[in-house]
């Protein structure tokens, strides 16, 4: 009997279908509430490689769904943390830490190697910036609040992320602000999981272009396709603080009291900026706390500016749901 013999006995792996998996190399974004059953049943089944990129250190308000940590982790990279607890589990997956933050800047280099990408992050700059790299690699999404989520899969010949939702949604909720149940980020998880290895066993028919929408508190799940769902005619990428230039026209959003420090030194503080505020000819920073507000502000200025703007997400510190 081996590790991975109930596996194989499905007609849709099979010896060669398992190979592909121990060939294969995921980058994993994120450890929190939908990495921990995501990085498990990826080194269970069998992923070759494993690299999960998170900044995060783990702490005690996570303990109720980021299931791969104890107590005796809190404080430990996340990313450390989880990789220790993979190997363990399945010594044969070479799992990769990296303790830094997926971003436009570090987010290259990242996705380089990778087969798929699984974007497990509570950041709306981090999936879009996800997006907006992959490109020809296929990218599987999810997204968790309170008490309902959805799971989908993105680029790697699909629509993007930006083509399945090209508007900034209504609410600044994160887990943080407004909660979630445990289990409903467990569920999510366990999906993003299942399309990552029917994706990289070429399954039909391909959850790219698919997305499952769960809803526990009416207890609903829903799916449907977007296979045709064009791409936004004009999109505002997002940029890592550090990729400010001293040329650019940079409007810090947030208030003093909100931000002490704002997003770059020569920053500009504008809670509702207008085409009065940019300069013709330089590039204009918006920034904010999670992308969300210079996503908005920025939507609005797209009718009556055609200069290039971008947008800079400047949380401090990066959350995992």
């Amino acid at each position: 009997m081996t590790r991975y013999a109930r596996q194989v006995q499905l007609p849709q792996v099979g010896v060669d279908g398992q190979a592909r998996l121990a060939a294969a190399h995921v980058l994993v974004i994120g450890a929190g509430g939908l990495g921990a059953p995501v990085l498990s049943y990826l080194a269970g089944a069998g992923i070759g490689r494993i690299t999960v990129m998170d900044a995060d250190r783990v702490s005690l308000s996570n303990l109720h769904r980021q299931t791969l940590f104890t107590v005796t982790d809190i404080g430990a990279p996340k990313a450390e943390s989880a990789a220790a607890r993979l190997s363990a589990l399945n010594p044969e997956c070479h799992v990769t830490p990296v303790i830094e933050a997926f971003s436009p800047e570090t987010g290259p280099a990242a996705l380089a190697a990778a087969d798929l990408v699984l974007d497990c992050a509570d950041s709306y700059a981090a999936s879009y910036s996800a997006s907006d790299l992959c490109g020809a690699t296929p990218l599987i999404t999810a997204s968790v609040l309170g008490m309902s989520g959805y799971v989908a899969g993105c680029c790697g010949g699909a629509p993007s992320l930006r083509a399945l939702f090209p508007d900034p949604p209504d609410s600044a909720a994160s887990c943080a602000t407004a909660g979630v149940f445990g289990p409903v980020v467990g569920a999510l998880g366990a999906l993003q999981a299942q399309m990552a290895l029917s994706v990289l066993l070429d399954l039909n028919p391909s959850p790219l272009g698919q997305v499952v929408t769960l809803d526990t508190a009416n207890w609903r799940v829903a799916s449907f396709r977007f296979d045709t769902a064009p791409e936004p005619a004009r999109a505002l990428p997002f940029i890592a603080p550090d990729q400010i230039t001293p040329e650019d026209t940079v409007i810090e959003l947030r208030p003093e009291a909100e931000a002490p420090r704002p997003v770059a030194p020569h920053a500009r503080r504008i809670t509702t900026p207008g085409p009065g505020d940019l300069r013709p000819g330089h590039r204009t920073v918006l920034a904010c706390t999670s992308g969300l507000r210079a996503w908005r502000a920025g939507t609005a200025l797209c009718d009556t500016w055609p200069g290039e703007i971008v947008l800079a997400a400047d949380p401090q510190q990066e959350t995992t749901p």
